[in-house]
């Protein structure tokens, strides 16, 4: 399965569902597709897609073929190559096909400071503690074929 924002926003749906469920956050039902296109937003800087990886190996080939690029870039040889060392530069971690650009915990901090300052929020029912201990948890059980 390829990601992209749309994986994001999954992400971002699953993440919203259960600390809703689990009571830790309230907003305005009129408010929930913002708050996970937002959230989605939030979640592109800490994971990068196979889009985003696509693109960037898009941008290397070009930076080196220079005006004689290949008629489609994505089937050449420095293509591929590319691509394997920016994903190897994440040393291998994904969630749901999505790549890991900061560790769980930061990003579990990232989406902490999102929920208490984003204006779509009505409130936060946890400490600090138990809310990034909980998005850590939700976040590694996500698989976007299952949700």
């Amino acid at each position: 399965m390829k990601t992209d924002f749309e994986t994001l926003k999954a992400l971002s749906t699953y993440t919203i569902n259960h600390l809703k469920q689990a009571e830790m956050i309230e907003f305005a039902a009129d408010s929930r597709a913002d708050l996970i296109e937002a959230l989605a937003t939030e979640y592109g800087v800490s994971f990068a897609t196979d889009e985003n990886i696509k693109e960037q190996a898009i941008e290397e080939v070009e930076e080196k073929f220079g005006d004689d690029i290949p008629g489609d870039i994505t089937e050449t040889e420095m293509f591929n190559h590319a691509r394997k060392e920016i994903i190897k530069s994440f040393n291998g971690e994904n969630i749901g096909g999505l790549y890991l650009m900061e560790s769980l915990h930061n990003i579990a901090i990232r989406v902490k400071n999102f929920l208490l300052t984003n204006d779509l929020i009505e409130d936060v029912f946890s400490s600090d503690e138990e809310l990034i201990d909980f998005v850590i948890d939700k976040i590694r059980g996500f698989a976007p074929k299952r949700n």
